[in-house]
This record gives C-alpha cells, structure tokens and sequence, in this order.
C-alpha cells in the first residue's frame, strides 16, 4: 500500500503547533519566533513534507498556475522534437514551465493527456490535433483554459492556430515535377483524417487535376505512419506493370523509409528538410517549414491569450520553401 503524502497538519502534530504556524513557516513568515520555525522546519524535514503549490492554486483560483500543457503527435519526430523544444523556450521565459505529451495520433490518449494536463489546472493548452473533433475541450474552454494549434488545424474547436499552406506547397511541387516531364507520380501520406495530410493529399490531387492527369489510386497511399510502412509502400508501387517515375514523400519519416527502397532515377520530393537531405545522391529536393516559427509563433499566441486578449480566433499561415536540390528536378519520360 502506497504511503499517504505527510499533510500541514501531519507537522503541526509532529512540531507541537497550529497549522496556521505551519503555513506561516513554509510561505516564509518572518513573524514566527525563531524557536518555533526551528521546531516547524525540523517536523518538515523528518516527514519529508512538501507544499503542494496545486492545491494553493485551488485555494486562490484568480492566480495562474504557470503551467503550460503541450501536446503533440510524437515527441520523438524530429519535426514535433523541434516544436515542442522552441515551445518550451518560450515557456521558460515567461516564467511557466511545460508538460509535455505525445497522442500518437490516437484520440483516445490524446483524451487522457488531455485530461491529466487539466487536472493539474494548465494555463494553456499548445496542440497538435490527432484526426476527429475536438469538441470535447469545449468544456476546458469554458473554465478559462486557453489553447493554440500548432502545425495542424482542429476541426470543432474555434482557436486560434498556426499552421503552414500544405495544399499550396505540395500543389506547387507536384506541378513542379509535370513540368519535368513526369505524368506516373506516387504519394505517401499518413491518414488524410489528420489535417496535414488532408490538406497534402488535397494539393497532390489539385495538381493533378491541374495538368490534366487521372489520379491512380494505385500511386496513393494513405495510413503510412513509418519508415517500414513507407518503404513497403515505395516497394508495391515500384512493382506495378506501369510504375511512378516521381514520388512524393509526406513528411521526413516517410521519405526515410522511401529513400531506402526508391531508385535513384526515381524523381523524389519530401515534406519537410532534414539533415543528410543535402548529402544523399542526388539531393533530395524538399518542401522546408520552420518549426521552431511555428512553435514560437503558437507559443506568443497563446500566452497573449492567457494574459487577456480577447480578440477573434485567428489562423496565422506560415511560409514554406521549395528547396531544389536536383531529386525533383530529374527529368521524366515527357521531359521536353
């Protein structure tokens, strides 16, 4: 059985004392006669009593905690490291500290850290959705807790975001690679239910349809979540009587595992820069985000919130670049 944590009257017991004195002595009550404190500090020491600074924020509810929640997709993705350690900057220096939490595009954890991270009564939520609604933070709303979106928008939930134009960036690049001549283009995206790659999916499609090509359903595949998935994936394709001549790749992890499969001569385009993109052979052309931008922004966002601004929600879009390296630029077989 779990021992049960020493309580201010456990020591006020123990040193012969009121609570009232007991509380004087741990908040730093000089009023408190020297002996007293001694006897006070000597009780704390031997039961290894400690203030609970939550329960004191319960007790005096127009105080902010300074606590900040964060919740993202996986905090060992590279892309979501970067957010969350950008994010944890800015925290530091407005004087709160960070909860940190991965949802693994699960709705049902993301639910539980959620509620964990309300519980201890957070001044603010950073989020990065998982697919679904996100009605249900409706009520945390209500009792004052503020949230931000960062990297992916969350439908139900009227907050503000910050986001990057993933439709215009993958339109852009897929239209990039018609212009080189490539009209058998492949796809790799994790589940279009995730915000990002909805949008990712959407300007492949466009794109497509832009220069007049049917979209092969055989070239897209949704649900890819891993290197392995990926390189799986890369693999059928490849396999297929009429193969992609191009790919693109949804994000970082997924282009890792192409890489390991994809050809050479295969034209290829990743969502997101990484750091032997510039190194491999050819170089992998990549569409870039900052994420450190998009968390720092998101971060401000929310602490201006939480300090009382009360204007509309807003959606701040962030730039991307379409780095050419030389893999997106390899000539296809309608090249001029």
């Amino acid at each position: 059985m779990a021992a049960t944590r020493p309580t201010m009257k456990d020591v006020a017991a123990e040193a012969g004392v009121s609570t009232m004195t007991v509380s004087r002595v741990v908040n730093g009550d000089s009023a408190v006669a020297p002996r007293t404190a001694a006897r006070v500090e000597a009780a704390v020491r031997k039961l290894g009593y400690q203030r609970d600074d939550v329960a004191r924020q319960l007790r005096r509810t127009h105080q902010l905690s300074q606590i900040i929640g964060l919740l993202v997709d996986d905090v060992t993705d590279p892309f979501m490291a970067a957010v969350a350690s950008a994010a944890e900057d800015v925290a530091r220096q407005r004087g709160s500290i960070m909860l940190i939490g991965s949802s693994r595009a699960d709705p049902r954890r993301e639910r539980e850290v959620i509620a964990a991270f309300t519980a201890r009564r957070v001044d603010g939520l950073i989020l990065t959705p998982a697919a679904g609604s996100h009605r249900f933070l409706r009520p945390a709303q209500a009792q004052g807790t503020k949230i931000v979106c960062v990297d992916r928008a969350a439908p139900g939930l009227d907050v503000d975001a910050v986001v990057v134009d993933n439709f215009g960036a993958v339109r852009a690049a897929v239209a990039q690679l018609v212009t080189h001549g490539h009209r058998r283009i492949g796809y790799l995206g994790d589940t279009p239910k995730i915000w990002t790659f909805g949008e990712r999916r959407r300007g492949y499609l466009a794109a497509l349809r832009a220069a007049g090509i049917a979209a092969d359903p055989a070239l897209v595949r949704d649900g890819v979540r891993t290197g392995p998935e990926a390189a799986a994936a890369v693999t059928g394709m490849l396999a297929l009587p009429d193969p992609p001549t191009a790919l693109l790749a949804g994000n970082e992890l997924l282009a890792f595992g192409a890489l390991t499969t994809a050809p050479g001569d295969l034209a290829f385009v990743a969502f997101d820069d990484f750091a032997l993109a510039a190194r491999l052979t050819p170089p992998v052309t990549v569409i870039a985000q900052d994420p450190v931008a998009l968390a720092t922004s998101a971060a401000h966002l929310l602490f201006a919130r939480i300090h009382g601004d009360v204007s509309p929600p807003r959606t701040v879009v962030m730039p991307t670049r379409l780095i050419r390296r030389g893999s997106g630029e390899l000539p296809g077989p309608f090249a001029a």
